[in-house]
């Protein structure tokens, strides 16, 4: 697999809506594309679903596929359990906010058959205190806040045994949950929460387990986290980030320049890069290759229901 990262090739492994949108341009209806897999229609808007609209990125992304000819509508969730229920029903061209086993799980649970067009970033998986400046000053006994959907529960338990903070009885898994820690052999106890409220509940928690799309709105920095997971592990290949379609849409040629655009436009890549504290790895991965993956996930998925 290869990534890109800040202009270097290198090979690796690398919710609900808000009712107002973000409108760049044209007012057409969702739908997907009126020629199969040929390209959208010169007047209609290409309607993206994503989490965390205000990312300056974005702005500039819609601002480079205007300059394309491409209109597009960003339509803001607050949290991850819209977006792909939104792409099935029509009510979105594309999202982009989700890893591919997020998307394997979604499929699975819901008989789906969404697919993945194009990958984006991997980001890493941080833990996050605002009463503890290290690790080693959580407390024995100490609570930490982690997302309740299972893929990045499963990745944050992971992330919380690879910080020596709790001992999972499996080993760790992509299907972890909190009855497979060993308490015996554990520093802290977890408790679950949608994952957009893991960085405000601070407050009440000794640390948090946050994803990269709330760690800005929280008010933290990622360079704040008092650990992180290595996205350059051979496992971090289930995290890539994508941009999602329904199945018929793959091929459309409208929203495979959309990723284009955000793969090779360089003032996207580094608002992108600058967003996440200069902590992505930025990705060009074979679609072929994230269908793979996707497969794979969702075989493992269905083995572990």
């Amino acid at each position: 697999m290869t990534f890109t990262k800040r202009g270097i090739l290198a090979a690796s492994i690398t919710a609900l809506a808000l009712a107002a949108t973000t409108a760049l341009a044209g007012c057409s209806a969702a739908g997907g594309s009126d020629e199969g897999g040929g390209g959208a229609a010169a007047s209609e808007t290409v309607r993206i679903g994503v989490v965390g609209a205000s990312d300056p990125y974005w702005e500039t992304f819609t601002a480079a596929a205007a300059e394309e000819g491409i209109e597009v509508e960003l339509v803001d969730f607050t949290d991850y359990n819209q977006p792909n229920p939104a792409l099935s029903e029509g009510e979105l061209d594309l999202n982009q906010f989700q890893h591919i086993v997020y998307l394997a799980d979604y499929n699975v649970a819901n008989d789906d058959d969404l697919v993945a067009i194009g990958s984006t970033a991997i980001y890493p998986l941080g833990v996050f205190s605002t009463k503890h400046d290290s690790l080693e000053d959580i407390p024995e006994g100490g609570t930490v806040a982690i997302p309740s959907d299972p893929t990045n529960r499963a990745r944050a338990l992971n992330v919380l045994q690879a910080a020596e903070l709790i001992e999972l009885s499996d080993g760790g898994s992509l299907f972890s949950t909190p009855d497979d820690i060993d308490a015996s052999a554990s520093k802290v106890q977890v408790t679950e929460m949608d994952a957009s409220f893991t960085a405000t509940s601070l407050s009440d928690v000794d640390a948090a387990v946050v994803n990269n799309d709330f760690v800005t709105d929280a008010g933290l920095k990622f360079d704040e986290a008092l650990y992180q997971d290595d996205p350059e592990d051979e496992g971090a290949k289930y995290f890539i980030n994508i941009f999602a379609a329904r199945a018929e849409d793959k091929d459309n040629e409208t929203y495979q320049k959309l990723v284009e655009i955000y793969q090779t436009n360089q003032d996207v890549q580094d608002g992108v890069f600058e967003n996440s504290g200069d902590s992505a790895i930025l990705l060009n991965t074979p679609v072929s290759e994230l269908q793979e993956i996707l497969t794979d996930s969702e075989e493992q998925v269905r083995e572990n229901k």
